[in-house]
């Protein structure tokens, strides 16, 4: 930007602009996150054991994938079992690779999908193979290419039907085995299409048995056991994340608050409780896959009777959402860039803190039931819960008017106290009530008082003279959001207009604090619908 041109004197100022800052930081991010540009063995092999270390499940589920593939391989790599099965056998390492997945349930669901979709594709390609067979040499490849046609246009169709969708693996499978029979049967059998379609069949059993026999035996990887664990951290989780909003609401003072552009993308470094929290809310896909894993599952370790309502756990966790939704809008509160005045929210910080504490307690008590597999009784914390929530709303309804802009102002030298409640003025009103009779006795009223010091003329003009000087005062309060001088707006003769925005602004910043506590009474009334949940769980699970 090149300045005016005045006594010779050139000014140039060179602003960068946003885009080039941007891509000075993506190079720096860059450069610092590959070490100078190179690659680190070291920092790979780090990376990797951190990765493990997260979960030594991922370990387990590898080397059994591994054993899986070699125990099949072996009936190629032994010359007897290869002269039984010859190049067909390599079907067997296919399934293994396909049908092992991460979780016994899941492995087992895997498994039916691919058993009854290779034994219809089977029956489909003897069928149409015999009646091609039949046809003569020319009507042979018009009616196999007929039927592949039908039954790819079929099977695609039938895996988009909303009721068909857990099984679209199945509905796969037999696509792709139906035209791998069909053809290979026409180039390679020489006519023997029943030979083809049960030495496809013979090896993919093979594979299946090898694939469930690994997983159920060595180091089973259960899918009840996952959700199970799965749904306890959540209940961990979410009070976890509670503790930390309300404890960084009441302790941060305002002196030190981040731009709202570098807070706005949720990255809060130092919040790992609202990290936990808001991966609970998008784990529900994740939960659903694990409970229909779970219901192929044979009855194992504490999940030991049939039917076990894993379909339940979703429920619960459905409803632990809803209170986890709550949670993240007190973290927006918290993050919000209209704030509340740190003397105003000290003031309810026990009834706050208070509330808070009975219902982690509570979401807590009811992880643990869950995790320990057994009911408890929670109507003594309920009546805590339900007493410490009434007590802040009531503290809320009684010192309503501290929300107000229209308040004494606080002593914003000292920000740190709290504001004088209302128990306090009426206790310091009646200890000054002898001689405030007494200055009655002696005609000093408190209408004779305002009446001297605004000299009124009229009673109207008395109660506008009142209510000017009180809006004096009130246009003076510059403790909350925004921080400006409306005396330098009244000296610019703006101050009309600037009055009732200047107001609307002191009422929002104070409100802020209304709405935290509200979203707190509603994560609390939530609790009441998740303690119904848990019920319901432990009565169909006999816990």
């Amino acid at each position: 930007m090149n300045g005016k041109k005045g006594s010779n004197i050139e000014i140039s100022i060179n602003i960068p602009s946003s885009v080039a800052k941007v891509k000075q930081l993506d190079q720096a991010g860059k450069k610092s996150s590959n070490g100078g540009g190179g690659f680190s063995f070291k920092a790979w092999v780090l990376k990797v054991s951190e990765f493990a270390k997260e979960d030594s499940n991922r370990v387990k589920f590898s080397l059994k994938v591994g054993l899986a593939v070699l125990l099949v391989s072996l009936l190629i790599l032994f010359r007897a079992p290869y002269d039984v099965f010859g190049t067909n056998i390599i079907w067997s390492i296919l399934t293994v690779a396909i049908m092992f997945e991460y979780t016994v349930g899941a492995t087992f669901n895997r498994g039916f999908n691919r058993a009854l979709g290779s034994l219809l594709a089977g029956i489909l390609a003897i069928g149409v193979a015999q009646i091609a067979l039949s046809s003569g040499h020319v009507a042979e490849p018009i009616i196999i290419g007929i039927s592949i046609f039908i039954i790819g246009t079929m099977t695609s169709f039938m895996k988009l039907w909303p009721s068909l969708v857990p099984y679209e693996y199945g509905l796969r499978v037999v696509l792709f085995t139906y035209c791998l029979i069909v053809v290979s049967g026409y180039r390679i059998s020489m006519g023997n299409p029943m030979r083809t379609a049960m030495d496809r069949l013979y090896s993919i059993a093979i594979g299946g048995f090898v694939a469930v026999l690994v997983n159920v035996l060595v180091c089973p990887i259960w899918a009840g056991e996952q959700l199970h664990k799965e749904l306890v951290n959540s209940f961990d989780s979410v009070a976890a994340s509670l503790e930390e909003c309300v404890g960084k609401y009441l302790e941060d003072d305002g002196s030190e608050h981040p731009e709202f552009s570098k807070t706005v993308m949720d990255e809060f470094p130092d919040e790992p409780a609202y990290r936990k929290c808001r991966s609970t809310l998008n784990s529900s896909a994740k939960l659903e896959a694990l409970a229909v894993s779970a219901k192929w599952e044979p009855p194992h370790g504490r999940f030991r009777h049939f039917f076990y309502p894993w379909s339940e756990y979703v429920k619960v966790a459905a409803v632990l959402r809803y209170c986890a939704y709550e949670v993240m809008a007190l973290h927006g509160v918290l993050h919000s860039e209209i704030q509340a005045p740190y003397n105003l929210r000290i003031t309810f910080q026990s009834e706050i803190r208070e509330a808070t504490s009975q219902a982690a307690e509570l979401v807590r008590s009811l992880g643990q039931d869950i995790s320990s597999m057994k009911r408890s009784v929670r109507n003594s914390l309920l009546k805590k819960v339900h007493s410490s929530t009434e007590r802040l709303q009531r503290a809320i309804d009684v010192h309503s008017y501290l929300l107000t802009s229209t308040c004494e102002p606080p002593d914003t030298t000292n920000s740190s106290k709290p504001l004088p409640r209302l128990s306090q003025t009426l206790t310091n009103t009646f200890s000054d009530l002898p001689n405030q009779l007494a200055d009655l006795d002696s005609g000093n009223s408190l209408e004779m008082n305002l009446s001297q010091q605004l000299n009124p003329s009229t009673p109207q003009q008395t109660e506008s003279n009142y209510h000017e000087l009180m809006r004096k005062q009130s246009r003076r309060l510059h403790y909350s959001w925004p921080p400006l001088q409306v005396d330098a707006f009244e000296e610019e003769g703006s101050a009309g207009d600037f009055l009732p925005r200047m107001k609307a602004l002191e009422s929002t910043a104070a409100l802020s604090l209304a709405t935290f506590t509200s979203l707190l009474i509603e994560f609390v009334a939530r609790l009441d619908h998740l303690v119904e949940a848990v019920d319901e769980l432990s009565k169909l699970a006999k816990f």
